[in-house]
């Protein structure tokens, strides 16, 4: 995702991959180096099943991906890195990216507006 956000929907896949702090503290940790998915649980202090969850959904907004590799005692291993990527925002960026967005805009108000 080096390249320019494609559409409206993408930006809201990272987006909302970012918006959580185990996710980007996954990221930063990954900004360090590459690891397998063991190795990241214990340095963030967090559960393998909890850790697949948020990998899948930072993996579907493009920010990180995997890769299977055999280690020396030949036990397979998912290696993670974070993916090359940038976004820059602002509101005609924005703005234009809402226009391709594929969910149409509820009608009316909800109930968190005032």
């Amino acid at each position: 995702m080096s390249d320019p956000v494609p559409d409206g929907d993408a930006l809201l896949r990272a987006l909302s991959a970012l918006a959580n702090p185990h996710r980007l503290r996954i990221v930063a940790a990954l900004s360090r180096d590459s690891t397998h998915v063991s190795q990241l649980a214990r340095d963030l202090g967090m559960s393998r099943p909890l850790l697949h969850m948020h990998l899948q959904r930072l993996e579907a907004a493009g920010l990180v991906h995997g890769r299977h590799e055999v280690s020396d005692d030949g036990k397979a291993m998912r290696i993670v890195e974070v993916s090359d990527f940038a976004m820059t925002l602002d509101p005609g960026t924005i703005a234009a990216l809402a226009a391709t967005l594929t969910d149409p805009p509820a009608s009316g108000r909800t109930k968190g507006d005032s």
